[in-house]
């Protein structure tokens, strides 16, 4: 129970429906408040003054706010909160050149948006693990951000690998419709379950791997708060799956935040999305490419 709660016995909610043209030296305490066990006279009610009131609604308010931050650090025992970023971004990023499963590295723009975002997430309580796709644009970035969180392993995930793009990887996209325009064509189909030439896999394949991969994670780690970093064909699948009649907007950038709660039964909601409000301080642009279905 609250300071004022105890010392006056009145509910806090009166508090808060009281008229806001009404000072607050207008309130009285309630006639069962004693001073060394005694009723209060009227000449002791007069004594109970507007700066005593005054110090108790801080009281009362300094504990309301320090319970409310202890309770924001937890994670509902019903869900999981995973925090997914895309990786920062790459040189192939930078020349709109198709990624797919080739393993290529940050650049040192990426380099400075995972430090960025890195910082951010340092100042989210309570991150109890991170997991990462295989790939080196997402290990990396991860484990800037695993070593800015106290340190944690980077625990790798094959299945949060970006969509396999078969014989566009490697591409220029504005040059991809003429070197391999079956592998385009197929590219643009909006049949799921059109697989691309060249061992490259179809949107329902992508949906299954990432989603169950997601799921899992999601399971192990109910009622706590964990990272991942992937790419951003995945997190728009990830978008799908939470929200299967939406649309997400726009293109995920590079180390954007999106945050995702799993619940029991596999229920996904969206917190929050595409938050790279991290890169305002870097002086760094973020990279939209192949954040959409192209490679990530």
């Amino acid at each position: 129970m609250s300071t004022l709660q105890t010392w006056l016995s009145i509910n806090p909610a009166s508090l808060c429906s009281r008229n806001p043209s009404q000072p607050v030296n207008h309130l009285r305490p309630p006639s069962r408040f004693t001073f060394s066990g005694a009723k209060t006279s009227a000449a002791q009610r007069l004594t109970f003054t507007r700066h005593t009131i005054t110090h108790l609604l801080k009281s009362y308010m300094a504990e309301s706010h320090s319970e409310s931050n202890s309770d924001s650090s937890l994670v509902n025992p019903n869900y999981a909160e995973i925090i997914v970023v895309r990786h920062g971004e790459t040189e192939w990023n930078h020349d709109g050149r198709i990624q797919g499963h080739l393993d290529v590295e940050l650049n040192e723009a990426g380099r400075q948006q995972a430090a960025a975002v890195a910082d951010r997430l340092s100042k989210e309580p309570n991150i109890s693990a991170v997991y990462s796709s295989d790939l080196k644009r997402a290990f990396e970035t991860a484990q800037i951000i695993a070593t800015s969180c106290g340190g944690l392993e980077v625990s790798k995930e094959p299945d949060l690998r970006e969509r396999h793009l078969g014989d566009l990887q490697g591409l220029v996209l504005r040059e991809a419709a003429k070197v391999s325009t079956k592998a385009y064509q197929a590219f643009l189909s909006h049949s799921t379950d059109q697989e691309i030439p060249g061992g490259g896999e179809s949107l329902d394949q992508l949906y299954e791997r990432c989603t169950s991969s997601l799921e899992r994670i999601g399971r192990k780690h109910k009622g706590e708060r964990v990272v991942v970093v992937t790419h951003g064909g995945v997190i728009r699948t990830f978008y799908k799956r939470a929200c299967p009649n939406g649309r997400a907007g726009g293109k995920v950038l590079n180390t954007s935040i999106n945050i995702f709660h799993l619940s029991d039964g596999d229920e996904w909601t969206i917190k929050s999305w595409g938050d790279v409000s991290h890169l305002n301080r870097t002086g760094v642009l973020e990279s939209g490419f192949g954040g959409d279905r192209t490679s990530g």
